[in-house]
């Protein structure tokens, strides 16, 4: 069973009712996280919740969990009251594992939903403590991707110039080219260059322009685009089928395994099938390697 790790509804809680569990030291505030926190804070408000759990010794105070810099910029500009979030969970490591930091694309939405509610370019580039162009750069991420290819990508920690390789290809490809990302799980920037580079021509949205890598003749490029091809059918068929044979494979193993535990078994092996057996002792070594 899944049990959540918060309660559904936010609720805003009194400052003075929510205790740290650890001390701010007074340079902190001369960093520069504290003052984009700050910033951010002061010109937008408070973004995500701080986390609490009801303290147990002082019914209607709070342990705060996570957010003690957001706390304390907020006590900083005088404010009485906090957005906050009621963990289901009293410590803040298992808080830690459970939330995922923000990725390009999610940054893409939030500033587009910003802009939409009135927010200037201006003004979020001010409260993230960024230049203008950041931003523009950000709200302009996903011009000529697929939404197909968005979808695709839209929970996957893939960097800005990784989908600026993707934006060179036309959108069928580029959905081919988000799959094979998430079924390698690599979103990198070299891997997204090499599947551009073995991408044919009449797939790219401007096939007059060479996509070439540095000391890649036009016969050593064709050949990459080949064997790319088939790399790319026998990857899928692979993933396809990953399954299915990882499952037949710890069954075999644990039955294996059992068998070696009979030592009527082993005696027979031993006597008939030695080679058999040799093997199958083999399989287990591996397989209790694998778990250590």
């Amino acid at each position: 069973m899944i049990y959540m790790a918060f309660r559904s509804e936010g609720v805003t809680i009194k400052i003075d009712k929510i205790l740290p569990v650890k001390k701010i030291k007074p340079s902190i505030k001369n960093t520069k996280k504290y003052r984009q926190i700050y910033t951010s804070i002061r010109e937008v408000g408070i973004i995500e919740h701080l986390v609490i759990y009801p303290h147990n010794n002082k019914p209607g105070s709070y342990i705060l969990l996570d957010g003690h810099l957001r706390l304390e910029v907020l006590k900083d500009l005088n404010q009485e009251e906090a957005p906050c979030l009621i963990s289901t969970d009293d410590e803040g490591v298992t808080y830690n594992h459970k939330i995922n930091k923000i990725i390009s694309i999610q940054e893409h939405f939030m500033i587009l939903k910003a802009i939409k509610r009135g927010v200037s370019e201006e003004r979020i580039a001010k409260a993230l403590d960024v230049n203008i162009g950041k931003i523009k750069e950000k709200r302009d991420l996903l011009n000529g991707i697929s939404q197909e290819t968005v979808k695709l990508l839209k929970d996957r920690r893939i960097c800005p110039r990784a989908i600026s390789e993707i934006r060179k290809m036309k959108p069928l490809r580029q959905m081919e080219v988000a799959e094979l990302m998430i079924a390698a799980n690599n979103f990198t920037i070299p891997y997204a260059k090499a599947l551009l580079a073995a991408t044919r021509e009449n797939q790219l949205i401007m096939p007059k322009k060479t996509h070439k890598m540095a000391g890649l003749s036009s016969d050593d490029l064709a050949r990459m685009e080949q064997e790319a091809e088939k790399l790319e059918r026998d990857f899928i068929t692979i993933k396809d089928s990953y399954g299915e044979n990882a499952l037949n494979l710890v069954l075999a193993t644990g039955h294996v395994s059992k068998l070696l535990d009979n030592a009527r078994m082993v005696r027979f092996l031993s006597n008939h099938y030695s080679g058999i057996l040799s093997e199958f002792q083999k399989i287990v070594e591996a397989t209790s390697l694998g778990k250590q």
